[in-house]
């Protein structure tokens, strides 16, 4: 059974999850008004991931017989740059939800709660497949530069992405 604690900092990671998809559809909507429709694609579908991953931690708490309670969700910045600079956002954002899922296995690690742990070492993999995902973007942008013709294969490469709901997944 959860403790008041472990409860309250999942509710917490919740509203750091709906954050990261709101910040990411914001990211969305800036690139296609820069007609770059392939990272638009990208950061949509990193948007529903997110809100998958807060319903996933929404749905544990409430099947552990709590009740989550919602908080206000920050308002994210709505201009970002270059897609250099965007992507290199996006890397030190996975970075902090990294560490935020870090200090929740460290918390249920701290009161023994193993249940908690267990379904927390889902999210552990999944960051370590968020960074990579968008490292390897990273890498791509500046081996290929961010005009003309290097620019077009990435953001063609980002439109194939294909959003899988999470009963697909498993």
């Amino acid at each position: 059974m959860l403790s008041d604690k472990m409860c309250e900092a999942l509710a917490e990671q919740v509203n750091k999850e709906i954050y990261s998809a709101y910040l990411y559809l914001s990211m969305s909507s800036y690139f296609d008004s820069e007609g770059l429709k392939g990272f638009s694609n990208w950061y949509f579908i990193q948007y529903r991931e997110e809100m998958d991953h807060a319903m996933r931690i929404y749905d544990y708490i409430q099947e552990q017989g709590f009740r989550v309670k919602l908080k206000a969700i920050d308002e994210p910045p709505s201009e970002f740059g270059t897609p250099l600079e965007v992507v290199e956002k996006t890397l030190e954002h996975e970075k902090f939800v990294t560490s935020l899922i870090n200090d929740l296995m460290d918390l249920s690690i701290e009161e023994k709660d193993h249940a908690t742990k267990i379904f927390l070492q889902w999210f552990v993999s999944e960051q370590i497949e968020e960074e990579s995902s968008v490292t390897d973007i990273l890498d791509k942008l500046k081996l290929a530069g961010e005009k003309g013709n290097g620019l077009f294969m990435i953001d063609r490469e980002l439109m194939a992405r294909v959003y899988i709901a999470p009963e697909q997944e498993e």
